[in-house]
């Protein structure tokens, strides 16, 4: 029998709220299910329906009414993605007060600047590891009155008597709850305080309405037809704004199912699992795909090979003639033997049954975009930032431009300012930034436009991201050139994890490369060293053959592309060591600052020999 797909959108004016818009939900659907999570005890996939939400929700509404918490007040989630999140969040929405969400991985002092920063005086943590880690910065938090930990584990003694203010939230929750408190709020109170952790500074707490959310979730829904039947498969920390107001508050409104995936590092298994109808992602998991696909192509016939490419290119023509920019081509009449011999292998691999993908939070590259649809999978690159709830634009199925990052949401109004910077006016713009107007009044002009700090054109309706004002390299002769997708098309080779393109002020490019640590082995040996040794790093021969991989991965670009040295490193840049955001965006400053001396070693005496071209 053939799948049948319902529409069951619950509209603005229905919802108000964020905790309105569950209620109403659970009204409407109370048996279906809401919620599919791994239970980690039983090792088995445990659906919640919306009605069984809707009772525990209650159960922790009824235990939040004894903390002393008054409507505006405070409260932080460090969990992740589950369930529990859900409850959480919306049994604080429904009482009024202000979530703040914070990263599982993030660090112990950034965490304790947030908590300090919003007076939060509530706190929810995953397991008694996390609250370890962080209780020796929390200790002097004065304002903070209450810890809940949700998984003891064999610690739980220990940490319940380590502070008075710890709870186990197995005993602090009332063993029913009564009736999920209903309330007519204020579409435009403040729901949420979510820090962005910009790559130079402190974190800034952008401020977000039900409302924000809310209208963003609902204009996504006017270009992307979302169903009761889909399956949202959830990776994406919900903390991400985008896996919040996308890949939560949009599933509630739609009714659809939400499967929460074990890990990143099980995500393989869990596709295989769910299987999945849709789901949100950011560039680097399809990254990671596409170079494994890459590092097993290598390894095959060249028959084999053929057949991948031609795939790739007659799905690829398939697709322009379906969106209209290409006529029908008799390659075409190879697409169902290519579809069953290569296609048809890939789509199995996440399911089987993904209809839509929608990738969003840093750039994609149009390389990896081109392979993916070529073979059927419908990704739809989309654009935002967390002061906009965070979406601005995203390409819809029917008029896809892969380059772009599609038109704007209904309702959102984009224009280009001065220094081709992108201006936006959207029901989903911050209220601003918390405690901190000097900061706001620089984000939001006095005529309510956003700057966005990205440099754009718009064509065909449709939005070009071309680079980032800030990130603009200056060379010393005056030429402004933009990394970012320099460093994007370099990180797509299997043998390079990281990379920042340097030259701000300087004579000519050079780079600070991180090497993948499972290549690097292979790669010593073949050039007669010992990967162990630090001192092969800076070996002429690897370095040659690093600069010929950039050389390669930068063909395409114009003249001005030219990475003249690079800086070999292992350690990579991560959140623990400072030189990441926990959104994965490098902090460059840092990491220019941390390799400071390697960057001077490159720029003494000029280009080398024979390279000035």
């Amino acid at each position: 029998m053939a799948q049948q797909w319902r529409e069951n959108i619950i509209s603005l004016d229905d919802a108000r709220t964020l905790d309105g818009l569950f209620a109403r939900r659970v009204r409407r659907s109370g048996e279906r299910v809401a919620y599919r999570s791994f239970d980690r005890s039983s090792q088995e996939w445990q659906d919640y329906s919306w009605s069984r939400m809707a009772d525990e929700i209650a159960r922790w509404q009824d235990a939040l009414a004894g903390e002393s918490l008054a409507p505006g007040d405070r409260v932080a989630v460090l969990l992740r993605n589950s369930p529990e999140w859900v409850m959480f969040d919306q049994a604080s929405l429904g009482m009024g007060l202000v979530v703040v969400p914070l990263y599982t991985d993030d660090r112990p002092d950034n965490i304790d600047y947030i908590l300090r920063d919003a007076a939060v005086k509530l706190l929810l943590v995953q397991d008694a590891g996390r609250w370890k880690r962080l209780a020796p910065v929390l200790k002097e938090n004065q304002v903070l009155q209450r810890v809940l930990v949700l998984d003891g584990g064999r610690d739980e003694a220990a940490v319940r008597e380590s502070d008075e203010r710890v709870r186990m939230v197995g005993e602090w929750l009332p063993a029913g709850g009564s009736a999920l408190r209903r309330r007519r709020g204020d579409p435009h109170e403040l729901a949420s305080i979510i820090y962005t952790s910009g790559t130079t500074g402190r974190p800034k707490g952008v401020m977000l309405s039900h409302h924000n959310m809310l209208s963003v979730a609902h204009a996504a829904l006017t270009m992307i037809d979302v169903y009761e039947e889909d399956l949202f498969l959830s990776f994406l920390p919900l903390s991400h704004t985008l896996e919040r107001t996308a890949g939560y508050y949009l599933p509630v409104m739609t009714g659809s199912t939400v499967a929460y995936a074990r890990s990143v590092a099980q995500l393989a298994q869990d596709l295989q699992v769910v299987r999945p109808t849709a789901m949100i992602a950011v560039p680097r998991i399809f990254e990671r795909v596409y170079g494994r696909l890459k590092e097993q192509m290598e390894k095959k016939s060249g028959l084999a090979r053929g057949l991948f490419e031609s795939a790739v290119e007659v799905g690829w023509r398939r697709f322009l003639r379906q969106q209209g920019r290409a006529r029908w081509h008799p390659l075409e009449l190879a697409h169902p033997l290519l579809e069953r011999l290569v296609a048809a292998r890939i789509k199995a691999a996440l399911g089987g049954r993904l209809r839509l993908a929608v990738s969003g939070g840093a750039p994609l590259s149009p390389e990896i975009a081109k392979v993916f649809i070529g073979l059927g999978v419908p990704i739809l690159q989309g654009y935002g930032l967390t002061e906009t709830s965070p979406v601005i634009s995203v390409n819809p199925p029917h008029d896809n431009e892969p380059a772009s990052v599609g038109p704007p949401l209904r309702g959102i109004e984009v224009k280009i300012g001065d220094n081709d910077e992108l201006l936006v006016k959207s029901p989903g713009v911050m209220m601003g930034y918390w405690n901190n107007h000097a900061a706001t009044t620089q984000m939001i002009d006095s005529d309510g436009w956003l700057h966005t700090g990205d440099q754009a054109r718009i064509e065909n309706g449709h939005i070009y991201i071309t680079g980032r004002i800030k990130d603009i390299l200056v060379l010393s002769n005056g030429e402004k050139i933009p990394p970012a997708d320099m460093e994007l098309a370099i990180a797509l080779d299997p043998l390079i994890a990281q990379v920042m393109v340097v030259g701000e002020g300087r004579p000519f490019l050079t780079a600070l490369v991180v090497l993948d640590g499972d290549f690097w082995p292979g790669l010593a040996q073949e050039c007669g060293l010992d990967p162990m040794a630090p001192e092969s790093l800076r070996d002429a021969g690897v370095i040659g053959v690093v600069q010929r991989h950039i050389k390669e991965a930068l063909r395409d670009f114009p003249g001005y592309a030219k990475i003249r040295r690079v800086t070999l490193l292992l350690e990579p840049w991560t959140v623990d060591n400072g030189l990441m955001t926990p959104t994965m965006k490098i902090k460059r400053a840092q990491v220019l600052e941390r390799h400071a001396r390697e960057v001077d070693a490159m720029y003494e005496g000029g280009p080398a020999a024979g390279d000035r071209r």
